[in-house]
C-alpha cells in the first residue's frame, strides 16, 4: 500500500529493513526493561513466575487481539503462508519445541532475551547466539537439514490450520487469552508500566505481519511474508554479516539490529551496561549446550518463543500454538531436573 501511495525512493526490502529496524528497537527497548522471557514465567520462583506470566500474556493477548483487526481491515493478508496449512507436521514440532525449551532453561534465556542480554554486555549471551545461529542454519541448509526432513515428513491433515478457521473460534479464543491475562495481572500486581510495555511487545509481531503482507509489499517483487521472530533472523543476520556482498539483509536482519539497539539504549539510560562472562568452564558446556538444543530445536518447532509464541500465537495457528505449548512443557520438565535453586537467577 504504501509503494503504491508514496515514492519512498528505495525498494520493497530496503524499506521492511528499516521498518523492521523501528519494530526491533520498540521490542528491545520494551524487553530489556520488563526482562521480558517466557523462560521467566515458566522457571522462575513463584512470585517472579506470576508476574512474568502476566507481562508474557499480556504481550500474547494483545497481539491475538490486534491481530484479529488488523485482519478484519484487511491490513494483513497470510494467504499460503505455512501457519495457515492444515498438514501439521506435529514429530517435528513436539520434538523441535521440547528441544527449544529445553535449551532455553540451559541458556536461562530465550533467543529474543539473550539479544537483549548481548546488548547490554552480556557475553555469555553474545556466545549462545552465535552457535545458536549457526546450529539454526546447519538445520535449514546444512549437515543437520537431513534429520529435520525426515521428521518434518511425518504429519497429519487438520481440517483447518487455524482456531479461526472455526466458527467463533478466533472471538472465544481471544477472550480466554484476554481473561486470562486480566487474572493474572490482578493475582500477581506486575509493575503497571510492565503492562503496558507488554502491550507495546505484544504489537510488535501485528505490525510485522502487516508491513511484509502489506504495508510495504511489493507485487511486481514479493519478499517472503513474516514477522518477529529470532531463530531465521538470527541466522540470516549471522551470515549476512559474513559475507553481505552475495546475501542481502532482509526484514529479520533489520529486527535484529533493532533490538539490539534498542536494549542497548534502554540499559544506556538505566545505568544497565555491564559485561559479564562465563565463570567455569562446566557453564560454558552447559550454555553450548542450550544454544545447539535452541538452534535445533527451533527450527524443527517453525520458530522461537517470539516467532512461534507471538508472532505464530497471534494468527492462533495450530501448529505455532503446538510449538508453544511443547515448548513450556520442555522447560518446565528440564528446570525441575537441573534448576533446583529456591529463588530466579536472572540470565
Amino acid at each position: 500500500m504504501l509503494l503504491e501511495q508514496y515514492d519512498w525512493g528505495l525498494d520493497a526490502r530496503t524499506l521492511q529493513v528499516l521498518f523492521a529496524l523501528g519494530l526491533g528497537a520498540t521490542f528491545g527497548f520494551a524487553a530489556q526493561i520488563t526482562r521480558f522471557c517466557l523462560r521467566r514465567a515458566v522457571a522462575g520462583d513463584f512470585q517472579d513466575r506470576g508476574r512474568a506470566g502476566a507481562v508474557w500474556l499480556t504481550a500474547l493477548a494483545t497481539a491475538i487481539v490486534c491481530f484479529q483487526l488488523a485482519v478484519a481491515a484487511g491490513w494483513v493478508d497470510l494467504a499460503g503462508h505455512r501457519y495457515l496449512d492444515g498438514e501439521l507436521p506435529f514429530l517435528a514440532i513436539i520434538f523441535g519445541g521440547l528441544a527449544f525449551g529445553s535449551g532455553m532453561i540451559l541458556t536461562r534465556g530465550c533467543p529474543s532475551r539473550l539479544t537483549v542480554l548481548a546488548a547490554t554486555g552480556n557475553l555469555r549471551a553474545v556466545a549462545v547466539l552465535v552457535v545458536f545461529a549457526i546450529v539454526a542454519h546447519a538445520t535449514l541448509k546444512g549437515v543437520l537439514s537431513p534429520v529435520r526432513t525426515a521428521l518434518g515428513s511425518v504429519s497429519a491433515d487438520l481440517p483447518f490450520g487455524t482456531i479461526s478457521e472455526i466458527p467463533f473460534g478466533a472471538t472465544i479464543a481471544s477472550a480466554v487469552v484476554v481473561l486470562a491475562a486480566i487474572f493474572m495481572i490482578y493475582r500477581h500486581r506486575p509493575a503497571i508500566t510492565n503492562v503496558a510495555l507488554a502491550s507495546a511487545i505484544g504489537l510488535v509481531p501485528v505490525l510485522g505481519w502487516a508491513t511484509t503482507s502489506f504495508l510495504v509489499f511489493d507485487d511486481f517483487d514479493p519478499l517472503v511474508v513474516q514477522s518477529a521472530a529470532f531463530t531465521l533472523p538470527w541466522s540470516d543476520t549471522l551470515f549476512w554479516a559474513i559475507a553481505s556482498s552475495a546475501i542481502p539483509a532482509g526484514f529479520g536482519t533489520g529486527l535484529i539490529g533493532g533490538v539490539l539497539l534498542g536494549s542497548f539504549l534502554s540499559a544506556t539510560v538505566r545505568g544497565e551496561l555491564k559485561l559479564e562472562s562465563f565463570e567455569s568452564p562446566t557453564q560454558t558446556l552447559r550454555y553450548t549446550a542450550g544454544a545447539v538444543l535452541m538452534g535445533f530445536g527451533g527450527v524443527l518447532a517453525g520458530g522461537c518463543t517470539i516467532g512461534a509464541g507471538l508472532s505464530g500465537g497471534a494468527t492462533l495457528s495450530i501448529a505455532a500454538l503446538l510449538a508453544l505449548v511443547s515448548i513450556m512443557v520442555g522447560a518446565a520438565l528440564v528446570s525441575r531436573m537441573v534448576d533446583r535453586e529456591p529463588a530466579f537467577v536472572p540470565a
